[in-house]
């Protein structure tokens, strides 16, 4: 029997996405878990993989159209299967898909009309044309997507040479590799130069520069203005004791290969979730005049992207070994900074943390991410001047800060979670047992 595929819901406060491309074209055969095709949400670009096995007997919508989270977006079924009501396809980006219906509402105009059956998009997509190699010297802001300027940076491809086909000009992936592979050369060449080498100065602008704010940027200020507005923070910061957990790290290290190294990190993200299994207020949400306390520790790892953050999430991170932690976010914040998350990467966590330790800070603030109750600021761990028994010596220390919501929680409450932080980060073989 024939199943309708709708648009997923990536995250809670996802209420659109952009279907950027088809991977499966209508008479392909797919199976349950393939790549149905490419989305673009506020955080990133994502691939939707297929719920059902058989074949793609109708694409809904087209390329390029923004599509309301649960609407259908395509029929996967057996081979000539025939589709009882088939949905139209929906062409103009800026319409609304409804129910299992064949209206389109035209916001042009404001009047509704019925669309008849189109038929499905071609198999492959027309080499995207590449501009001529001369480009002015002045250059207006280029559209594209994340994962289209993630390939051009990898292929070191010029942007501002091609042309892009997705809605309103904007640069795709298909444009890019359609340019690759049409062989025409949209990448920046090196030319030698027959005239002496001079000095130059750069030209300095005094004008000012108007750029719009991505998606991703959009939602992260919309999402934590409404933290900061909505949630009574607290904070509390504790120095810890981390000359037990470098050394054990680097015995670790010396026994693993360079791609399964274990990071800082990943010793902080199985203290955080072993401590929390003792404060259930601190692994919990606030709804209405109640608080939900979640069975599951699952703990979201702030990660950069082009544009902005996103949060990976290790699942039962209490119950997992050291090594599976260090896999998981590798796998995850890899995925994420090529726009290829999964659902269940950025999905489900229930208390966060972001380290800013890389960059050599030693102590910040971060603001709770909703609906959760509490968030974990990291610095860096760091040598420094420590006295211990009257004496001066040098010791390894890091300081880390804790956000936590009011209306859920207390300082006192607080205060003893990062107490217990600290017997499992200064005696790190507990977390190895």
């Amino acid at each position: 029997m024939a199943e309708t595929i709708n648009m997923p819901k990536l995250g809670f406060d996802m209420a659109e996405g952009l279907l950027v491309r088809w991977v499966k074209q209508v008479g392909e055969e797919i199976k349950k878990g393939d790549v149905l095709a490419e989305i673009e949400t506020d955080k990133a670009t994502v691939e939707v993989e297929s719920p059902a096995s058989g074949v793609v007997l109708q694409h809904i919508v087209e390329q390029g159209t923004v599509v309301p989270v649960n609407a259908p977006i395509a029929v996967v079924g057996a081979k000539g299967e025939v589709v009882s009501g088939q949905l139209s396809v929906i062409s103009d980006q800026s319409s609304v898909v409804s129910d299992q219906s064949s209206v389109v509402s035209d916001q042009s105009s404001g009047s509704g009309k019925k669309v008849a059956d189109e038929k499905p998009l071609p198999a492959k997509p027309t080499p995207a044309p590449v501009a001529q190699a001369s480009a002015p010297l002045e250059r207006t802001p280029v559209k594209a997507s994340p994962l289209a300027k993630k390939i051009a940076r990898d292929q070191k491809v010029d942007l501002s040479r091609i042309q892009g086909t997705g809605p309103g000009g904007r640069i795709v992936r298909r444009d890019i590799e359609a340019a690759l592979t049409s062989g025409q050369t949209s990448k920046v060449e090196s030319r030698p130069s027959t005239q002496p080498i001079t000095t130059y100065q750069l030209p300095i602008s005094t004008e000012d520069k108007t750029i719009p704010t991505t998606k991703l940027r959009q939602a992260i200020g919309r999402r934590l203005v409404e933290s900061k507005q909505t949630i009574p923070h607290f904070y509390v910061t504790h120095e810890f004791k981390m000359d037990a957990l470098m050394d054990i790290r680097k015995q670790a290290n010396a026994f693993l290969p360079d791609h399964e190294k274990l990071s800082v990190n990943d010793f902080i993200v199985k203290a955080v979730a072993l401590a929390l299994r003792q404060f259930s207020n601190l692994n919990a949400a606030i709804k209405g005049n109640e608080i939900i306390q979640f069975g599951h520790v699952n703990v979201g790892v702030a990660v950069t992207v082009p544009g902005g953050l996103m949060t990976v999430v290790v699942r039962d991170a209490d119950a997992k070994p050291l090594r599976q932690i260090s896999g998981e976010i590798k796998a995850m914040a890899a995925r994420a900074r090529e726009g290829k998350v999964k659902p269940e990467d950025v999905e489900g966590s229930t208390f966060s943390t972001s380290n800013l330790g890389m960059y050599d800070v030693e102590e910040f603030i971060a603001i709770i991410n909703p609906p959760e109750a509490a968030i974990l600021a990291i610095g860096s761990a760091k040598e420094t001047p420590v006295v211990e028994n009257g004496e001066i010596k040098i010791g390894w220390r890091m300081k880390a800060t804790i956000s936590v919501d009011h209306r859920v929680s207390d300082g006192a409450e607080a205060a003893q979670f990062m107490q217990k932080l600290a017997e499992f980060l200064e005696n790190p073989v507990r977390m190895l047992v």
